[in-house]
């Protein structure tokens, strides 16, 4: 029986190193004589070139960022891709130069987040044929989580709520949007209901209590009017209203067609 007693790497003896406790390398593999093909490598089953505008949170002419479909244990985690079903090593000249620029201001973006630290940047492209790029966010103040195993962490920790999410989600669209191109996610919308009845006390003081001292029927000139014929009764007679008008004689009424005009009628002559 063979001993799989290999030693332990270094690394499993990091502070960022997420495991403890006993552990054992697994066997290595035999290599294959032919890989298997990535993801999408015919670009009619690619799934990045078949997933709609709205599925990202911002778009351009050559570029697009997306989110998981969830909040994860990280602040911020993005992909950006070219629109172009290509791999890195496949890119034109413009578009190479693009992504120094994309990956730069990317980076920016989710570092202006509050709580991010750092910003790790990885591309592995293992798993699908077309580019895409990885934007990690580290938490400010995590310094167990720095180095290689961030990506191991994002899986452990505990999700961030969703409004968070969403709302680091529309900063960073907001902000690559300032350079060009389109933001499609927005800021989550604040659910708040208003009363249906708001209470009125005519013996309430500034304070919201009720004054003891007050009449229950206080003097007609500070007793508040109930109806419209109250107010109508304490106008002068110089300011008493006149019958509101036949709403269909209004212009709106005209324009629109809920009243006909009457025919002029020929005047006499003499």
């Amino acid at each position: 029986m063979p001993d799989n007693t290999v030693p332990l790497p270094d690394f499993t003896r990091w502070p960022s190193f997420p495991f403890e406790g006993d552990m054992r390398v697994r066997p290595l593999a035999a290599p294959v004589e032919v890989e298997p093909p990535r993801s999408g490598e015919d670009a009619a089953d690619c799934v990045a070139c078949g997933t709609p505008d709205d599925s990202y949170i911002w778009i351009s002419e050559r570029w697009r960022v997306r989110a998981m479909d969830r909040p994860t244990g990280l602040p911020m985690v993005l992909i950006l891709e070219c629109r172009s079903h290509l791999d890195l090593g496949d890119l034109p000249n413009l578009l190479a130069a693009e992504l120094g620029v994309m990956t730069v201001r990317l980076e920016r973006a989710i570092r202006s987040l509050d709580g991010v630290a750092r910003v790790h940047v990885n591309r592995w492209g293992d798993g699908s044929a077309h580019l895409h790029m990885w934007f990690l966010a580290r938490p400010y103040g995590r310094l167990q989580l720095r180095g290689t195993f961030l990506s191991l962490w994002d899986d452990i920790l505990p999700v961030i709520p969703e409004p968070q999410w969403r709302e680091n989600l529309a900063l960073v669209a907001a902000w690559l949007a300032g350079f060009g191109g389109e933001a499609i996610a927005e800021p989550p919308h604040i659910q708040w209901e208003s009363p249906s009845t708001i209470a009125y006390s005519p013996t309430a003081n500034a304070n919201g209590t009720i004054d003891e001292t007050s009449p229950e029927t206080p003097d007609s000139e500070d007793r508040r009017p109930a109806t419209l014929g109250d107010i109508e009764a304490a106008k002068p007679p110089s300011q008493t209203s006149t019958p509101d008008p036949d709403p269909t004689t209004s212009p709106i009424a005209a324009e629109s067609g809920a009243r006909e005009e009457p025919t002029p009628q020929p005047q006499a002559t003499t």
